[in-house]
């Protein structure tokens, strides 16, 4: 019975890896910026906490809507459709653009909040100018993430691993000169990571646009583009997908926004130790989204040929090869927990050993609930993945807003602020919100799918 299930882990993983990798390559932008930040001190690492704060929010709409663009392109490479695949990457390309400027827009905007956020004044003024140029990093991001998520939904899902090492590459040389001054270029601290953040977009763009023009698969989509004539019905279906998407993302990085703002409230040690927390959580997070995007191309591709039962039961494999996975994960953070948070902290700085020891502290602590919702994060996002292939979206953006907001938050709001359990109290919160989500998903994937076996 259960062989029905990991007969399928092979090609699931050698679909997903490459996204997998993609994904942790765009977290260790955000490692080697907080690891080479913390050298400078704790009020930096909270400012580029601070910052990301602001662009985690934007960020989750455009990567979220992008998303609309993977299962329309794989569901027509499964009926051999190139002109309806052409379309849907063209209009999301475009539209995805048009977002990604919006939302720099947006955070030029946002930014006197940080004023009323009752966060630390030092740590404000370090994360403004901070803030600047990552914002303007969202325009290339976000035309990368339709790239890649058109290159995904052709099942081409090494290319954007490819552009996205580069970038890496590209933005630890960029921060350990620019940080630090080293070899002749100026010394500019938290603004040289934001430095490299941004060339190291530009250059995963064009790269990856590079790579799309010289494959055969793909070349015929990416040339002769006419962006500017668009079409009404594409960019309405288009927009159907990715808002309620773009929705569910936004809900659950926006609670994990929530964390870091009531962890500021706590202090800039809380509010640090939150931000090593979190990018650990984020590395392991990064791979369980590596199998979403497998589940939504798989998912994808059987509701275009039609095949319900295949369709749910690669679905299930993915599900459990993401909870084996995540439960490994845990194992380390729990094993590690002590360990891990000093990577980000030079714990020879005498001057500043009474700070840097809270945060290895704190963060010691919230790495043992990050272990425990693992397993929960996992699911879900997979789960939503599945269902993103299934093209089902207004549902499960309702069941994320109920999970992370009515049931989530408020948690964390009280734990936090009000009781003793402070930074572990708001990460108590999130782990009750991904938990509800995990289990509400997964229901709603259970019913659609043996709905759609009986009707077929």
């Amino acid at each position: 019975m259960i062989n029905q299930y990991t007969k399928e882990f092979r090609y699931n993983l050698k679909l997903a890896t490459p996204v997998m990798m993609g994904m942790i390559g765009h977290t260790l932008v955000a490692l080697v910026d907080n690891i080479m930040v913390g050298q400078l001190g704790t009020a930096e690492l909270a400012a580029v906490s601070l910052g990301n704060s602001f662009m985690f929010i934007a960020m989750s709409l455009g990567i979220g809507f992008s998303t609309a663009i993977t299962p329309l392109v794989a569901e027509a490479d499964a009926e051999n459709n190139f002109k309806i695949g052409k379309s849907a990457f063209k209009h999301g390309l475009f539209l995805c653009t048009v977002l990604g400027i919006v939302l720099f827009l947006f955070i030029l905007l946002a930014k006197p909040l940080m004023y009323l956020m009752n966060q630390p004044e030092e740590v404000v003024e370090l994360a403004l100018p901070y803030l600047d140029l990552v914002a303007f990093s969202l325009i290339p991001l976000i035309s990368f993430q339709a790239l890649k998520q058109f290159s995904d939904g052709l099942s081409m899902t090494k290319y954007p691993m490819y552009a996205t090492l580069l970038a890496n590459v590209i933005n630890v040389i960029l921060n350990y000169l620019l940080i630090f001054g080293k070899f002749g270029f100026p010394q500019m601290g938290i603004v040289g990571a934001a430095v490299g953040t941004l060339v190291s977009r530009v250059v995963m763009v064009i790269f990856l646009w590079a790579f799309l023009k010289k494959k055969e698969k793909s070349s015929d989509y990416v040339r002769k583009i006419k962006f500017f004539v668009l079409e009404n019905s594409m960019i309405k279906k288009i927009v159907a997908l990715g808002f309620p998407s773009a929705l569910q993302m936004f809900f659950e990085v926006a609670i994990f926004t929530a964390a870091i703002w009531l962890s500021g409230i706590l202090g800039k040690n809380p509010q640090a130790a939150n931000q090593i927390a979190l990018n650990l959580s984020s590395m392991t997070f990064m791979v369980a989204m590596g199998l979403s995007v497998a589940a939504m191309v798989r998912v994808g591709n059987q509701k275009g040929l039609q095949q319900f039962s295949n369709l749910r039961r690669i679905a299930i494999s993915i599900f459990l090869l993401s909870f084996l996975i995540a439960v490994i994960f845990a194992l380390i953070f729990i094993t590690c927990n002590a360990m891990l948070p000093k990577i980000y902290l030079d714990v020879d700085d005498l001057e500043n050993l009474v700070d840097n020891s809270e945060v290895i502290s704190i963060a010691s602590k919230l790495l043992i609930i990050a272990a425990l919702f693992q397993i929960s994060d996992a699911i879900q996002v997979t789960v939503l993945g599945a269902l993103r292939g299934l093209q089902d979206v207004k549902i499960p953006t309702f069941i994320t807003f109920v999970a992370y907001w009515v049931v989530g938050f408020p948690i964390s709001y009280y734990l936090g602020l009000y009781t003793s359990y402070k930074s572990s109290g708001i990460w108590i919160g999130l782990l009750a919100g991904l938990t509800t989500s995990a289990l509400l998903l997964y229901f709603r994937f259970n019913k659609l799918t043996k709905d759609l076996i009986n009707k077929n």
